[in-house]
């Protein structure tokens, strides 16, 4: 990666050009750097994918945003630098009482989870809930929703660190997943039923073990694959417990409806704003200093998100 001065881009038909205060980095940036994402966007490119900020200027058809608007966004790339073009279906008015940071670490995560649960997998009150990486942004996420929908929450993390921070954002029991023990701790758990919804974003041997504890007429939410290893299933797990492997990829669905994302933020907001969800930030460093926020995203040293701060002046 190379820290380099681009012209500043010029806002086309619908889109939103945003001064940014701050970017969250996701573990998907780190698979596109590596060419391991499915969306692979051509050399030299810019990632980030989630940002907040203000309005500096606005493209032809663009209504509801002014210049000064104070926003939280999900640019289609590039949003690791000072300035960045979103389309205006992914711009978003900042909730009351969010700061910069929490706010361009709010959206991915929160609409990538609230879709997976409600949408997906039709998560209903008293269900036990399998939250795996915990102490991820997804996986914050997914507990906090989780528990706002009125689930029991089980979390799983690879250190007592994690674990614990797991904990804080409410899971009710937290695993440790590097030994295979979890499997036979959530079916103590759950007396032995199983996790009704699973939420994998882990893929690899977490999700093979998941259809070990899963529930009869279970839900296995693929959200990614950040163990590197894409997994596959035998059909016949799928056909005797009666589970369902459901996708949850938040930004195809969203390519196909595209009010979707604007719906979703304000279902959000309203959550945000009774108390019931809180973005954590764990790590901050400056935008000069991608790389090194990078190696520690990838190297599982984050707890919640990671952002990179921004001062244009």
């Amino acid at each position: 990666m190379e820290w380099a001065d681009v012209a500043v881009p010029e806002p086309g038909s619908g889109q939103v050009r945003i001064r940014n205060r701050a970017a969250a980095l996701n573990f998907f940036d780190v698979l596109q750097i590596q060419g391991k994402y499915q969306v692979k966007p051509p050399f030299p490119f810019t990632p980030g994918a989630e940002v907040s900020g203000v309005v500096d200027a606005v493209g032809p058809g663009v209504v509801g945003f002014g210049i000064g608007d104070a926003v939280l966004a999900i640019p289609e790339g590039g949003g690791f630098a000072e300035y960045s073009l979103a389309p205006v279906g992914k711009v978003f008015p900042m909730p009351s009482g969010m700061d910069w940071a929490v706010a361009a670490a709010f959206p991915i995560v929160y609409h990538t989870s609230l879709f997976a649960l409600r949408d997906r997998a039709a998560l209903r009150a008293g269900e036990w809930l399998l939250v795996h990486a915990g102490a991820s942004g997804v996986g914050m996420s997914a507990i906090q929703l989780g528990l706002a929908m009125g689930a029991r929450v089980i979390a799983t993390a690879g250190s007592a660190e994690k674990l614990e921070f797991a904990r804080s954002q409410g899971a009710e029991f937290v695993l440790d997943y590097s030994t295979d023990a979890w499997v036979e701790e959530v079916k103590g758990i759950t007396g032995g039923q199983g996790a009704d919804v699973v939420y994998d974003p882990v893929g690899g041997d977490v999700f093979d073990l998941s259809t070990k504890c899963i529930a009869p007429g279970g839900r296995l939410l693929v959200i990614g694959f950040a163990s590197g290893r894409i997994p596959s299933v035998a059909a016949n797990r799928i056909l005797l417990k009666n589970i369902s492997i459901v996708g949850a990829f938040w930004g195809g669905h969203v390519k196909l409806n595209p009010v979707y994302a604007a719906e979703t933020q304000q279902a959000l907001t309203e959550l945000w704003e009774s108390g019931r969800i809180r973005a954590e930030v764990s790590n901050s460093w400056p935008l000069a200093q991608l790389p090194e926020a990078m190696a520690a995203l990838s190297a599982r040293k984050v707890l919640g998100k990671a952002v990179l701060l921004t001062d244009v002046g």
